[in-house]
């Protein structure tokens, strides 16, 4: 196995472990908010904003991922108009403008997330040049409802002057987005590698509609038999 198959390897089992972890914990989450509510007339107050970034991880890792499989969706009837190399080129030229914006998205969560985790952002309106130099450290800042649990209370002589947090610091939570971004752009790098090697002919799976026809077309002809 190459090394970059190995590193893909890694990041697909993370990317696959992360979601499935993520919808479990959603599930059960939700599940014991309902016994608690109609059950108990309670419920967890931190419950919902758990539940709320846990959402956003799971769409963040979701959205590589579905690069990674060829999962999102798609216009190509144009395209099949056209021939092969052609349709090459233009594929090629889809994933350098999604590799392009995948680099833009980010730089923008790191520069979002950064000052948070007391880290600087960068400089440069479109390229990074550059770390800033000076900047406000806001790891103070924490979430609404979330408790901290007590195995991470050694961040706060890191991240907060030794001062106790009450709640979780946003940071943390907020994380997924350069991690996010980071294997979008990731995924997209691969996928145009995979387009340049021939191991892959597109981005996109738009054919749910025909294979689903042929689905009950199947069916229909199974039945008549």
């Amino acid at each position: 196995m190459s090394q970059q198959s190995k590193i893909g390897h890694v990041i697909n089992e993370i990317e696959e472990t992360a979601i499935a972890i993520i919808l479990g914990l959603m599930t059960i989450i939700t599940f014991i908010n309902v016994v608690l509510r109609y059950g108990f007339n309670t419920g967890l107050i931190w419950g919902l904003e758990v539940t709320l970034f846990l959402f956003a991880w799971l769409v963040l890792f979701g959205i590589s991922y579905a690069v990674k499989i060829t999962a999102h969706l798609g216009v190509d009837a144009v395209l099949n108009l056209l021939s092969p190399k052609t349709r090459k080129v233009m594929a090629l030229i889809a994933v350098t403008l999604c590799i392009i914006y995948a680099f833009l998205m980010f730089k923008g969560a790191w520069d979002y997330w950064a000052n948070f985790a007391n880290l600087p952002q960068t400089e440069g309106r479109w390229f990074p040049t550059g770390f800033q130099d000076k900047f406000l450290g806001r790891a103070w800042y924490e979430t609404n409802d979330i408790p901290v649990p007590e195995w991470l209370r050694f961040i706060e002589g890191w991240m907060n002057e030794g001062e106790e947090y009450e709640k979780l610091p946003r940071f943390i939570p907020y994380a997924i987005l350069p991690i996010g971004m980071g294997l979008l752009l990731f995924r997209f790098i691969q996928a145009a590698i995979h387009l340049i090697t021939g191991r892959q002919t597109s981005l996109i799976v738009s054919h749910e509609a025909e294979d689903a026809v042929r689905e009950v077309a199947a069916k229909r002809d199974a039945e008549n038999k």
